[in-house]
């Protein structure tokens, strides 16, 4: 760890280049916050209940940008009545400034030309889908076991099965849910897993929960990772070794991949 000497612009006229990076980094990452919010992008990356924050945020750096170009543009002007300007290399840093400025820099870059993309079947399989939440896991915010069998989600089937676990109970009633298609390791050709990532803070602690689905003889099979309709009767079946509980589909239709991927 080191102190730098603390340094103060006074010649007018000059220009202040160690302000004129503070400037760049300030504008870029408050562009590139204001680019996921307006696009719709932050839902990809924070759950609803901390993107407040990333907004916040986002107007304090543009607004620190804005200072920052007046504190340069008085700084150059031959009409400065302000006291001279300290500038940026009066902190204590734990690298050089020329590697946190690059650093700070190419991931403001990074984040204005990098598109989000709602996680696949790829990162479920790895990280291992579950009909279960766990203490470890947040819950789920709205959960009513009153709701129509047919107007639950698959989040709300889960939190289900957690309160109920046996699956006999919900044998024969309706089902309605809406999730993207993941084909599990060693099942038969005819069974699918309809899946949604749940998020509890951000996208990395995003963890996918699923139910299966049993197709109907001759129903061809969607690819995997397509956004599907389904609508039948719940029934029991044996997979993976577990009795569990499986949509026994009579309607299965590819729809958009919704604006918003995520259940919470």
């Amino acid at each position: 760890m080191a102190v730098s000497s603390r340094s103060i612009s006074r010649r007018k006229g000059s220009i202040p280049w160690s302000m004129v990076v503070d400037l760049l980094i300030l504008g870029l990452w408050g562009a590139m916050l204001v680019r996921f919010w307006v696009t719709g992008q932050m839902a990809l990356l924070l759950h609803p209940d901390y993107q407040w924050l990333a907004h916040l945020t986002a107007i304090l750096l543009l607004g620190l940008a804005a200072l920052r170009g007046r504190q340069i543009w008085q700084q150059v002007s031959q009409f400065s009545r302000l006291p001279p300007v300290i500038t940026a290399d009066s902190h204590i840093s734990l690298l050089p400034r020329q590697i946190s400025t690059s650093l700070l820099l190419a991931v403001a870059v990074f984040g204005l030309i990098y598109t989000p993309r709602p996680f696949t079947s790829d990162t479920a399989l790895q990280r291992g889908i579950t009909d279960t939440l766990t203490m470890t896991r947040s819950q789920p915010q709205r959960f009513t076991l009153n709701t129509n069998p047919e107007e639950r989600t698959i989040i709300d089937w889960v939190r289900t099965l957690n309160v109920y676990p046996e699956p006999d109970a919900y044998a024969g009633k309706k089902a309605d849910v809406a999730g993207f298609v993941i084909y599990p390791p060693g099942w038969s050709e005819n069974y699918l897993m309809i899946s949604r990532f749940v998020l509890t803070c951000c996208a990395a602690d995003a963890y996918p929960v699923g139910l299966p689905v049993r197709l109907a003889e001759g129903q061809p099979r969607p690819r995997q990772d397509t956004w599907l309709q389904v609508q039948g009767q719940m029934t029991t079946d044996t997979l993976d070794g577990k009795r569990q509980l499986v949509i026994d589909a009579s309607q299965v239709e590819e729809i958009p991949e919704p604006r918003n991927p995520y259940e919470y």
